[in-house]
């Protein structure tokens, strides 16, 4: 009777020790999920494959990116909400997705401070005001004054109600006091194929800088304090004399809620090694963003601010989501 139990002991230890050896594995593993709120060849979808693609080399991982469009965002960052803390899926956090759409929406299937574990910013893409190529207007003014002649009848598309390109279109709108009709598509690439078959007037991008380089769409002005490198002759809406016309998304990297301190500090630290790579930076400073560079605490402090800010903007821009 002896022999059956010694064999149950040893296959009970070496169950331990196998449980053991899984709990002390070293983070990563296996395959980690980087999921992009938005649909693929946007502004969002280039970042998170970059960062999806550095990261991995840095962790010494594979980093597989996931595009999950839909409702400004929501749709992907309930889901991933409700992900496992445990690193191996993250999110492309975004100003849309994350500050806007909570204070937009009359609900939203998470809490925008409790549910994120914030790992760090990534980077800032100032909204550019483009038309046509073919388009009559030649400054952010000549827009204005045809809306004033013709309140209501000027289009300008954006990637979701509430994202970037919304919300300048509505500020843009409140400063001047003009009336224009907001269509939304379901990501930015839609809205800028009608917008360059003129069935669109204008709209506010931050991903068509290939596109204004190659003279497909012609930039009137950018929504940033501070020209861009990658169009350095585009005003800003400032120096235009269009005092308070800035608005700029930003990126950054999440966990889930209760991802272990020691997962957050190892991804932090690829994260900034990312940053801090030449390579990595000039691809995104060529296609229009300023990198940032924090600590999972700042980053934290810096996504309360923006949910506070934006709450400020949406109210006093009047914005509303039908």
């Amino acid at each position: 009777m002896r022999f059956p139990i010694r064999r149950w002991a040893c296959g009970a230890l070496a169950s331990a020790f196998s449980a053991m050896a899984l709990a002390a594995a070293p983070y990563p593993d296996k395959p980690i999920r980087l999921i992009v709120p938005w649909p693929a060849g946007g502004s969002a979808d280039t970042i998170g494959r970059s960062l999806g693609n550095a990261l991995g080399k840095r962790l010494n991982a594979t980093v597989v990116v996931e595009n999950l469009a839909g409702a400004s965002g929501t749709i992907a960052t309930t889901q991933f909400a409700r992900a496992a803390p445990d690193g191996y899926t993250l999110l492309l956090a975004s100003s849309s997705a994350n500050v806007s759409a909570p204070n937009l929406y009359a609900k939203v299937h998470f809490d925008p401070i409790k549910d994120f574990t914030p790992i760090g910013e990534v980077a800032l893409v100032p909204s550019v005001l483009i038309v046509s190529a073919e388009s009559p207007f030649k400054r952010p003014a000549d827009v204005v004054a045809a809306a004033r002649k013709q309140p209501g009848t000027l289009s300008y598309g954006s990637g979701g109600t509430g994202n970037s390109g919304h919300l300048s279109g509505e500020l843009f709108s409140s400063i001047n006091g003009i009336k224009v009709t907001h269509v939304p598509y379901k990501g930015n690439n839609p809205a800028l194929t009608d917008l360059m078959g003129g069935r669109l007037d204008f709209m506010f991008d931050n991903g068509a800088i290939g596109h204004i380089q190659s003279g497909r769409v012609r930039a009137l002005a950018v929504a940033s304090d501070t020209r861009l490198k990658a169009i350095p002759d585009v005003p800003t809406f400032e120096e235009l004399g269009m005092a308070g016309m800035q608005l700029t998304t930003w990126f950054g990297l999440a966990a889930p809620a209760g991802t272990p301190a020691p997962i957050v500090d190892k991804l932090s630290g690829a994260l900034n090694a990312v940053m801090s790579d030449p390579d990595y930076s000039q691809r995104l400073i060529a296609m229009g963003a300023e990198l940032r560079q924090s600590t999972p605490a700042a980053f934290t402090a810096f996504w309360a601010q923006e949910l506070d800010r934006y709450r400020k903007l949406i109210l006093s821009a009047g914005i509303q989501v039908n």
